[in-house]
């Protein structure tokens, strides 16, 4: 190849790449400036807080076990949950279907929403326990090892090995009171709950018995 040709397929190359350059830069300067990241106000939060009382108590560690304990639960997630217990824009029936908390949300603005979720997330949880020793077995193995005859991955795999879950993508199971757990494991199965695809079709091919294990089991994580 003669030096002539070589010189002009390195200036194609590098006229190529900068036109590259220029194109990514472009895309980044018409996405504009990162919007602004939110600031939670946990006084606020506290004081939104004073509605749930009744159900979760103050700091979020529910004694009737038919409540959850979301103390210590990830923002993201508490936020998201009080979004899908919201109807859609159009009037949709809400994601999750419970009238009790139909009212609390309905009464909440985005800003109310991320505020007492940060406040519950900087709460302690309480500890649980597993409280039945013939199941605790069969509840350990569909945790950490999912029930493969019926293609059911283990629930440790998003949910983690102690149940603490992975922040904005998957909540804190671990302490759970097992009976919450349990009714929540009927509702996905029953389309009660609709707002993890994921976790309908898992508990879709689940018997009682096993939710009852495994919710059995998780309540004993830390």
């Amino acid at each position: 190849m003669g030096l002539t040709m070589l010189n002009k397929l390195t200036t194609l190359k590098l006229s190529s790449l900068f036109a590259a350059l220029m194109f990514s830069t472009s895309v980044v300067y018409a996405a504009g400036p990162a919007a602004e990241v939110f600031k939670p106000d946990l006084a606020k939060g506290k004081e939104i807080m004073q509605q749930c009382l009744a159900c979760h108590g103050a700091d979020g560690n529910a004694s009737a076990p038919i409540y959850p304990k979301i103390a210590g639960q990830h923002a993201e997630y508490l936020y998201k949950q009080l979004v899908n217990f919201k109807p859609g824009k159009d009037g949709e029936k809400p994601l999750r279907d419970n009238a009790i908390m139909a009212g609390f949300a309905a009464a909440l603005s985005d800003e109310d929403m991320k505020n007492v979720s940060a406040y519950l997330e900087a709460q302690k949880q309480t500890l649980g326990s597993a409280t039945n020793k013939d199941t605790l077995a069969l509840g350990e193995k569909i945790y950490r090892g999912g029930i493969a005859d019926k293609k059911i991955p283990a629930c440790a795999g998003c949910h983690s090995p102690n149940g603490a879950g992975i922040p904005a993508q998957y909540p804190r199971l671990g302490g759970q009171h097992a009976e919450y757990t349990e009714g929540q494991l009927v509702a996905f199965r029953d389309g009660v709950r609709n707002n993890s695809e994921q976790m309908s079709v898992i508990a879709a091919k689940m018997s009682d018995k096993e939710m009852k294990a495994v919710s059995d089991y998780i309540a004993g994580l830390r």
